[in-house]
Order: C-alpha cells, then structure tokens, then sequence
C-alpha cells in the first residue's frame, strides 16, 4: 500500500496528507498502477463511500498533472448534481496541481465554459447530453480541445447499462473515438459503480468492440454492520367518522417522526405523489409541536434551488435534516453521513435496494434499513390477492436476495434500443452534415454499440426516416437531414435521449378521476386499477392522452400492484421459496435472524397461511367462485406474455404484483387453453405486439418516428418472453 501511495504525484501525496488520511484505502491502492499504466479498461466496483472517486482521480491526476494543452480527462456523469458535488470536491485537488477542472451541463456558469473554450486543459466533467451538443455543434473544437484526452471516466456506471441513455452514452464515446481517430489507439474507459450484477458481463456493457482488455477491481473487505428491521402497518378498511383508527399512511409518518427527527435520514417513498403527502404531513406534525422543521421533499418537479438548498443542508451535517425522496437521492452524490435509510413501500428493484442502503453505514457505523410496508385489512370479504400480502413478501424476498445472495438484477443488454437509433442517425449526420449510408452502420452497428440490428433493421428505418422528410439523400448518394430532421436537431431538447413516463388523464363517465404514468401495458378491454376501484379500460385516446373507463365488478381491488417497474425472475422466484417454505428469516452461522416486528411478523403468517391452505404450492392455478387466480411466480415479461395470450381467448383479465385474475372462467378452461398454447406454435413477441395499437408502444422518445413493423418487434422484445412463458408452461402443465 506504500509503494501504491509513493507512485501518485508529489503534490497528489500533499493533498492526501493534508486530508489527514494515514494510508490509501485498499481499491484506492489496487487502482493506482492499472490507471497509470494507461493501457486498459477498468472498473471500479466497491460500496458506497468505499473511495471509488479518488481511486481514479488521484493516479489519473498524476498522469494529467504537466500537461498543459487539451483536456486530460473526461468524467461523464448521469446527473448535473453529481458534476456540481465532484468539482467542489476536486477543487483543492486541482487548485495544488494546478489544474482547471470545468463542470459542463445546462446550468453551468457561462464564464467557466467560455474559458474552457478558449484555452481548454486538465478535467472536464460533462453530462451524456452536453456531450452530445459538443459533437453536433462544436466537432472542430472538440477534435482539438481533446486530442491528447488519457481518461473517459463514467460514474454510477450502473445508471446506464442496460438503458437508453446507456446506449447513448456508449454510442458518443465511439463517436468520439473515431472523431479524434483513436479505434486503433483507444482512449481507456474507467467505469466506478457501487452496484453492478454480474462483474464478468460489464466489461461488455462498458466497451462492447472489446479494442481493450478491461481490469476488474473490487475491495475484499466484507460490507459494514446491515441492521434491517421491517415494520407492518394495517390500512383499514372504511374509516367511519367515529373511527379512532388511523390510516396507514399516518401511522407511517408518526413512525418516521418518532425514529428520524434529530437525525439525518433518507426516506424513499417512490412516487413523487407519496413523497410529498408523507413531507406535508411530517411538517404539520413539527408545526403542532411548535418544533423547527427539518422534513423535506426531493424529487424531479422541485425548483433547481430548492434541490441544491436540500443537498447543500444535508452535506454541511450541522442541523438535524430528513429528506422524502423519490430515486433522486439514490445515486452517488455526496450528501454527507445518514443516519438511516427508510423505505416506504416495497422497493423498485434490489439493484435500487442496495443502492439506497448504500447510503446509510458510513464511517464505520452500521448501514440501517427501515422497510415500512402496509397491507389492507381483510375485512368480512376480503380480496383474494390481499390474503397473500404481496407487497410484504416481495419486499422480504428483496431484503433475503441482497442479503443472503448478495444478488442484484442483471443489466438487459437484448434490446435493440430503436428510439436511440433514430436519435444518432440524425445526430450523426447533424454533426458531419452529410454521411454515405455504409458509413454511417459502420459507425454507429459495426463498430458502435448497436450490435442487435441488422442490415436489413438498418435499411427499413432509412427508409422510413427518408419517407417522413428526417432524412434525405442527395444525387453523391449521401444522406443529409431532412425539413422534420432539421426541425428536430435545431431544438434544445434534442440532445436527451430519455423521457418521463407520459401522464394520461383517467375519465369515466365525462369526469376526470386524475392522471395515471403510463409505464406499465395499458390495453383496451384490460381491468385497471385506479383510485382503490377496479375500471374497465374502453377506450384509449393517444391524441388526447385520454383513456376512457368504466366500473366493473370485481369486489374490492387489491391494494399491491406492483411499482410499474419491472420485476425480475429471481425476485418472484424468492418470494415462492418464502412462501413454500414459510420462513423469511435470515441463517446467519447456527442462528436464524428475525428482522420483523409483530404486526410484520401477523402479517406474514397471514400471508403464508393463505398460501397453504389454498394449495398454491400444488396448483399455480387457482378457482375462486365464478374468477380464476394463476400464480406464475414469474417476472414481469412472463405475466405481461400469459396475460395477453388469455386475453385473446377472450377471457377478460388483470395482472397484480405478478398475479393474474381471469373473470368468469374456470381452472380447467384456463389449463386446457395454456397447455393447448404450449403444445401448439406460440405466437413470436413480434406478433403479441403487432395486436397493439401503434400508440401504445411510443414508451421511449423517439418511438413515434419508428416504422410500424420495427416499433413492434422492438416493443416485444422489451415487454414479452414467448420462450420464457413456454418453459413456465412445461414445467407446471403436470399441476393444472
């Protein structure tokens, strides 16, 4: 570890002297000679505040350190709040190197980028989207300003792989790489990440041409001290005037105050709808107590100040401050010790889990996880699906997978990413102004990161591009943009490649009941649940972002519906261990460790009871008066499969937390129609999705520009899993 330390540059060693640090950290140590050498990928894996940042910067700063004409590194980051955090805390690193470090993105001083401009040197920090404006407005100075570029660093790396931003981002890098004609001498990426699934695959996720062997380093030492205890609250059902009991949501919030004031804590709450209902009702509850209030909302929608007013209170440490979030706090920037994290509501994922945890148990103290999850009371006639209490066990199932396994979801590298496509064909030509068709699925499929199309995928979007006036091509037989291409790269807005999830607004009967995101399969004659009632979807008007619906019978909803997010396999597959076995608990040496509370603990027993007696373990198919229940245990993909493959049979059906309810059929007829289905040729997930309106496959932002026939085919990808669903068949057609 000495020898790592005596290799940095002299004023890099002052620096971490002057940090009062006795020695490198072990991944600090491991990082310095694989950076220095220069001659290789790496990344990056350790906990959260493991020291991930300096393992790169201090080496990395050593090999820029006299060089005093062009950019030496590059450090792209997915959020302007991350770039902002990074230059404060480079900015005595640089100041004794004497190095200009340069944070680029939409709200970045103008004076700092004019100076960059005219003499650029030492770190830039950039968003994938500012990259993006450079390549297409500024390539001649890019090509000069990072001719002697050493490093590309990417943090929170886990934020991209797998998604369209991802696929963005990996397309810009090799946009860049042949800019500055660097293919046969590439420019090493170095990737920091706390969470990644399967280390052997990201080396594939971080340079997919493989031009340069990539070095994995991880820390040995074991995490710190996880506490986790789970709590169970009961929603109950019909609140009367003279009722004393409280809601769940309250009893929650009365939960956080008593357990976080005095403290700084983080509490997930997942939608931005929770996150400011529980922060309205935790001020109310400071202001009764004639206390200061120190429970604050972050999300999105937030003013920009309001946001960086929140971090900057968080970072100081100084006043006791609890913050209600959405996934903005989720990633790596720097907010200072947590005392605790809180999570309301079962998780989006165990990646996110993990990630959120992380954020807790700095400094040597334990990481602290409070999972609060309500159920509904089941009442005289309760709803089928609640006496299982899913969201408790999904939650229970994550805690185990993150615990137990040390388990998290894989990235899906399979999509063919379409939307991102169209995007760089036109920011491509945007940039070169015009380019021969063999070049351009050289740069972008060839050699660039869109391995899954083909020529033929290539040539059907050129085509349709060409026939909605994107693109035109020119008697040299180059492609230039055309009027609508044009009209799209002239705007601000173009340079993203993501978007938000659409907001439709619910009506039933000429009245708006509110807005619903519409992140999830939404199709006509589908059962939905909105507002604690079960609808009928009637009709979808994409033009007017409307869907029209009307009630129906069904008795009282189930209160879990999952989160949008997809869910994985592995996850529904814990949760039927737990169920199958009726144990959630956790082996830690001889001893089994309990991690609920008694209402959890009711709960769960609950749950597991109703498992049992309903034979689930027997039958994934259950018959429920004139319903049908089917319990595949599978993720997401699956259930959106067997849901639509009944659906055109017919029958009329809804999907919760992985569970789907057919109405008005019996066990038999659905066991006969899957095995029928699984004995037959299945349908291919081109074909489920071609029976959807064009409309309701625009999910990612430039799907609307895509030709019908690649839309769907990348849709299916996305949402079904025909060879998944078949094999869930064969293997459980012997229990109908």
């Amino acid at each position: 570890m000495i020898e790592a330390y005596k290799e940095l540059d002299i004023r890099v060693q002052k620096w971490i002297f002057k940090q009062g640090w006795p020695n490198l950290r072990e991944i600090q140590s491991k990082a310095v000679k694989p950076i220095l050498l220069g001659d290789r990928d790496i990344l990056i894996s350790a906990s959260t505040a493991a020291g991930k940042t300096e393992a790169f910067f201090l080496p990395a700063c050593t090999m820029i350190a006299d060089q005093e004409n062009g950019f030496g590194i590059l450090y792209i980051s997915p959020l302007k709040a991350l770039i902002n955090d990074q230059y404060r805390r480079l900015e005595e690193l640089s100041d004794m190197l004497e190095i200009q470090v340069t944070p680029w993105h939409g709200d970045s001083l103008q004076s700092k980028k004019k100076k960059a401009k005219k003499d650029p040197s030492g770190i830039l920090l950039i968003t994938p989207e500012s990259l993006e404006s450079l390549l297409m407005r500024e390539a001649g100075w890019v090509k000069q300003a990072f001719s002697r570029l050493k490093y590309i660093c990417i943090d929170e790396f886990h934020a991209f792989i797998g998604s369209e931003r991802g696929q963005h981002l990996l397309s810009l890098l090799n946009r860049l790489e042949h800019l500055l004609d660097r293919y046969n001498n590439p420019i090493p990426r170095v990737a920091l990440s706390a969470t990644l699934g399967d280390l052997e695959s990201v080396p594939l996720s971080l340079r997919p041409n493989k031009s340069l062997p990539c070095e994995i380093i991880t820390s040995s030492k074991s995490q710190s001290t996880i506490k986790v205890q789970v709590k169970g609250y009961l929603e109950p059902s019909g609140l009367m005037q003279e009722d004393s009991r409280l809601p769940a949501e309250y009893q929650i919030c009365q939960e956080i105050y008593q357990r976080c004031r005095g403290g700084s804590h983080l509490v997930f709450a997942n939608s931005r709808r929770r996150t400011e209902s529980i922060a309205a009702q935790l001020a109310d509850f400071s202001e009764k107590n004639v206390v200061p209030n120190e429970f604050f909302p972050h999300h999105g929608s937030l003013a920009k100040e309001l946001r960086e007013d929140l971090e900057s209170r968080l970072q100081k440490e100084t006043l006791p401050t609890t913050v209600i979030c959405t996934m903005t706090l989720e990633l790596g920037i720097d907010i200072g010790k947590v005392n605790s994290v809180v999570q309301v509501t079962a998780p989006h994922s165990v990646s996110s889990l993990r990630q959120r945890l992380g954020r807790s148990g700095r400094r040597n103290s334990p990481a602290i996880l409070r999972m609060l999850i309500a159920e509904n009371e089941l009442g005289k006639s309760p709803n089928f699906i609640d006496q299982l209490r899913l969201e408790l066990v999904q939650s229970l199932a994550m805690i185990r997978l993150l615990i137990v396994g040390n388990w998290f979801e894989p990235a899906d590298t399979g999509q063919m990413h379409l939307s991102t496509l169209l995007h760089q064909i036109l920011a491509v030509i945007a940039q070169w102004g015009s380019i021969r068709v063999d070049q351009l699925f050289t740069l972008l499929c060839g050699q660039g990161p869109f391995k899954q199309i083909t020529p033929d995928h290539f040539k059907r979007l050129l085509s349709h591009m060409g026939a909605t006036q994107l693109i035109q091509q020119i008697n040299s037989g180059e492609l230039v943009l055309g009027l609508e291409g044009e009209r799209l790269t002239n705007s601000y807005t173009f340079y993203a490649v993501f978007k938000t999830p659409e907001e439709y607004r619910i009506v039933a009967r000429n009245k708006t009941l509110g807005t619903l995101p519409i992140d999830t399969l939404i199709i006509k004659d589908q059962n939905i649940v909105f507002a604690g009632k079960r609808w009928k979807v009637i009709d979808i008007d994409d033009s007017k972002k409307v869907i029209y619906v009307t009630d129906t019978i069904g008795g009282k909803p189930p209160k879990f519906g999952g989160n949008g997010m997809s869910v994985h396999d592995v996850v529904r597959q814990e949760m039927l261990n737990i169920y199958t076995s009726g144990d959630y608990r956790i082996d830690v040496g001889s001893q089994k460790v309990d991690f609920l509370d008694d209402t959890a603990k009711q709960l769960f027993r609950e749950g597991s009871d109703f498992f049992r007696k309903s034979e689930m373990s027997i039958c994934p198919i259950i018959q429920h008066g004139s319903r049908c229940f089917l319990f595949p245990w599978m993720g997401d993909r699956v259930v959106n499969t067997l849901a639509v493959l009944l659906m055109q049979n017919k029958l009329t059906v809804e999907s919760f937390g992985g569970a789907i309810e057919i109405q008005n059929a019996s066990k038999e007829e659905v066991a006969n129609y899957l095995v029928d289905l699984a004995e037959d040729v299945m349908p291919t997930e081109l074909e489920l999705a071609k029976k959807l309106k064009k409309e309701q496959m625009h999910i990612e932002r430039y799907d609307e520009y895509l030709p019908e026939v690649l839309l769907s085919e990348g849709f299916g990808k996305r949402t079904f899993d025909i060879r998944g669903t078949k094999k869930w068949i064969d293997r459980n057609k012997m229990m109908f």
